[in-house]
């Protein structure tokens, strides 16, 4: 068995869980430009490191944000969500950026729903396969 560096310990699991999380912007307005994203990667970045996650990677165009987190099975990926947006869209209008001043509706920055998709490992017939293939006891 190789050894997989991105394997991770808590006190009574062993883990490696990723979650590919996309964001859009409020009816989808084209609000963001290299330098708010660039505000954005830091603040998600530091937003994880609270839950004990890691921002693997991100990146976005200018209505919509890409995250993939590795995160501990403690984390719940809805609570990981709100505060992700929560704590992005206060620093998105406390930095009063000139190019979105008259793009947002009120205090929203983000659409309330958002994409979540687990990803990496093996994928899903390999798996099965594996759990068919036990010896099952007599």
């Amino acid at each position: 068995m190789t050894k997989n560096q991105d394997i991770r310990h808590g006190r009574h699991c062993v883990f490696i869980l990723h979650i590919h999380l996309v964001f859009v912007t409020k009816y989808r307005r084209d609000v963001f430009t290299k330098a708010i994203l660039d505000d954005l990667k830091e603040t998600f970045a530091s937003v994880c490191a609270d839950f004990e996650a890691d921002l693997v990677e991100f990146d976005g165009e200018d209505d919509h944000v890409h995250l993939l987190v590795n995160y501990p099975p403690k984390v719940a990926v809805s609570n990981l969500v709100n505060s992700l947006k929560g704590v992005s869209s206060r620093m998105i209008r406390k930095k009063h950026y000139a190019s979105i001043k008259n793009k947002l509706w009120g205090r929203s920055l983000w659409s309330p729903s958002y994409f979540a998709g687990s990803c990496g490992g093996a994928p899903l017939e390999v798996i099965k396969q594996y759990i068919e293939q036990q010896k099952t006891p007599h």
